[in-house]
């Protein structure tokens, strides 16, 4: 059987960043790609580009150093950044080699089962990313099997989509990216939504994501969150057009229809919770929560006072149904959910949400198991391109002590 050090599962930018800082270490180790480097980035739809700014790409040594450093990379030249990181980096990278399972060797490490072969590894690190099982909720089964369903994952355009009105289930990140550009295409959108941050794209002169750096936001720990569920929100925004906001209003004000969350289906209609008022007041509480670190830093550091107004009145007559023959297709956006479970052999290694319980991004549970990538690892830019490469450092840390004292 093949031996390494260290064997690293995904080719995204958690595995490749992780990889550059064992090669600095000097650790023998291998990364094990189920497609391409950066898969995941690949099959998101056509007009997907970052929502960070390119300044915020600051893998290991390979900081964006791009002309447009305030612009945000679209999906195709995000994943060209990533194959030029992991060949000018010497990733020894395996693309097209999928892992089955990790089994533990008390005492002497781990066997990855793959579809090239099994390997021996001292320690195993998942960089499987932040996005692996779309969730759907449990009220999608009563939706009619004939009605066009598809995951946020395998949206391409507006032009795939079968005639008809949209219904959008979600209100998230890619939820809301959608819902617009089907808006803009001029397709009649139905998002049924859920609780969301939002906060605008740009003000005093800066991205929303340099207030969030300096103000301390990127840095908060995994205990600071009101309930465990709060780590899987993401701050509305969009990078299209340059960036500029998006968010429930937005979406009205270009004529989408907006509901509550879905609650189901019946043999005629859609029905949805009369909980839309409430969803837009949290995400309301959380842009007047972010502003106030924003008012803490302007006083703290003597800036010019950005201009962040009180969030407009929202007037909603929501709909409790819609008719289903209306429905040409549905895009499930609720978000996605951790994967683990499904084909490793530690349950208790994980929380009830499925996110593994580590000390900075060590496992608790089995020794010698480390996560990279992971939304809220350490921090809230764990899962992000400006976080994911200090994670990355330290995990790496702990792996080369761990190392050298048993060797």
């Amino acid at each position: 059987m093949e031996s390494v050090a260290v064997a690293i599962v995904g080719g995204g930018q958690a595995g490749l960043a992780t990889s550059r800082e064992l090669t600095k270490a000097g650790l023998e180790h291998v990364v094990l790609e189920r497609g391409r480097v950066g898969e995941t980035w690949r099959h998101r739809w056509d007009s997907f580009c970052l929502v960070t700014p390119n300044w915020t790409v600051q893998l290991p040594d390979g900081h964006y150093a791009g002309p447009e450093p305030d612009g945000f990379m679209p999906r195709d030249e995000f994943v060209a950044y990533l194959e030029r990181y992991a060949a000018q980096s010497q990733v020894p990278i395996r693309e097209q080699v999928a892992v089955n399972s990790v089994e533990s060797l008390p005492g002497d490490g781990f066997v990855l089962r793959t579809s090239a072969g099994d390997i021996h590894a001292d320690a195993v690190v998942l960089a499987t990313g932040a996005y692996q099982r779309p969730h759907r909720p449990a009220a999608a089964q009563t939706l009619p099997t004939e009605l066009a369903q598809i995951d946020v994952d395998d949206y391409r355009n507006e032009q795939a989509l079968p005639a008809g009105t949209v219904l959008i289930i979600g209100s998230g990140l890619s939820g809301c990216q959608i819902a617009e550009e089907l808006s803009e295409a001029g397709r009649d959108v139905v998002v049924a939504c859920g609780r969301a941050p939002w906060a605008p794209r740009r003000f005093g002169g800066r991205d929303l994501l340099w207030w969030a750096q300096e103000t301390g936001f990127l840095d908060w720990r995994l205990d600071s969150l009101p309930a465990p569920e709060a780590r899987i929100f993401g701050v509305l925004v969009t990078g299209r057009g340059r960036g500029h906001d998006l968010h429930l209003r937005t979406l009205q004000a270009r004529g989408a229809t907006l509901t509550g969350h879905f609650l189901g289906a019946t043999d005629r209609e859609v029905l949805f919770a009369p909980d839309l008022d409430q969803s837009v007041a949290w995400g309301d509480e959380r842009y007047l929560q972010f502003r106030g670190l924003v008012d803490n830093l302007v006083s703290t550091r003597g800036l010019e006072p950005p201009a962040l107004d009180d969030p407009e009145p929202f007037e909603s007559s929501a709909r409790d149904s819609i008719d289903l023959a209306d429905i040409g297709s549905v895009i499930f956006a609720a978000g996605f959910r951790p994967d683990y479970r499904s084909w490793l052999p530690w349950p208790d290694a994980f929380d009830s949400w499925g996110f593994p319980l580590t000390q900075d991004g060590a496992s608790t549970v089995v020794p010698g198991l480390y996560f990279v990538g992971v939304h809220f690892l350490r921090k809230r830019k764990s899962s992000l391109l400006i976080g994911v490469g200090e994670d990355a450092a330290i995990v790496v840390r702990q792996i080369t002590q761990a190392y050298s004292v048993s060797r």
